[in-house]
């Protein structure tokens, strides 16, 4: 099982909708599903351009090692050799800090991750969480 384009797109314009209630810089957001493939994408205006690949850093490794990307961080803090290794076997694509959200079906299944980018990771997290609520999706930050 995959979170679906239509949830993925609910994700991010409620995502997005979060953002501007807290008055967050422009977000970037993406969502992979349970294989680490774009889903869908979207950055926001005045997004910088390199946003993409950091919020896709944050949802890679989210999926690829099946624990948030906060989790990520306390195991960077606590064995950065081991994250370090990691980031080298994936080509340096993970980004292990909060805003990288796993994705689970009711059942406890990866079905995908989301990734979001603009503001600081902690903002970055609960505006994703509200995207993943909105969505009626599990989301493991």
């Amino acid at each position: 099982m995959n979170v679906s384009l239509n949830k993925a797109r609910v994700m991010i314009r409620k995502t997005f909708e979060k953002g501007a209630e807290m008055g967050l810089k422009p977000l970037s957001v993406v969502v992979l599903d349970a294989g680490g493939h774009v889903q869908a994408f979207e950055r926001q205006d005045g997004a910088a351009p390199g946003r993409f690949a950091i919020a896709h850093g944050k949802a890679y490794g989210a999926v690829m090692l099946g624990m948030s990307g906060t989790a990520q961080m306390a195991r960077a803090e606590q064995q950065a050799y081991f994250m370090d290794a990691v980031n080298g076997v994936f080509g340096g694509q993970t980004i292990p800090v909060p805003g990288g959200v796993l994705l689970r079906s009711a059942k406890g299944a990866v079905i995908g991750a989301v990734g979001v980018t603009g503001d600081t990771s902690d903002n970055d997290l609960v505006a994703a969480m509200a995207g993943i609520e909105a969505a009626e999706l599990i989301g493991e930050g």
